[in-house]
């Protein structure tokens, strides 16, 4: 689903779709999937259902899993939609997903 891209993302393409929620999210498997393999350590027993960090046009997202969005999707806010460049959604579109030491230095600093 991602692949290595830079030292600080990978990359991913994923169909963009506009939802009414209030948060961005994924298929929950496919989010706890994402979560197991690119942000845990492999040591003891993990949380799988932290947000993931993923960058879509300029603006980075935390995304979560919901039992609601179907597979390969990213659901996102009607109003963040609006700022971001994705015409005619549904789109399939690439998105960048940061790998767990810049997913936490974004969160540590705010960024998202």
């Amino acid at each position: 689903m991602f692949e290595v891209f830079s030292n600080g993302y990978y990359l991913g393409r994923l169909v963009v779709e506009p939802h009414d929620g209030d948060r961005a999210a994924m298929q929950r498997r496919q989010h706890e999937r994402v979560n197991e393999q690119l942000y845990a350590s492999g040591e003891g027993v993990e949380r799988t259902d932290y947000p993931l960090v993923m960058k879509l046009d300029t603006a980075h997202l935390r995304v979560h899993g919901s039992a609601d969005v179907p597979a390969d999707t990213l659901a996102v806010p009607r109003d963040l939609l609006e700022r971001v460049s994705v015409d005619n959604p549904p789109a399939l579109r690439e998105v960048l997903l940061a790998k767990a030491d810049h997913a936490e230095r974004l969160v540590r600093t705010g960024a998202v």
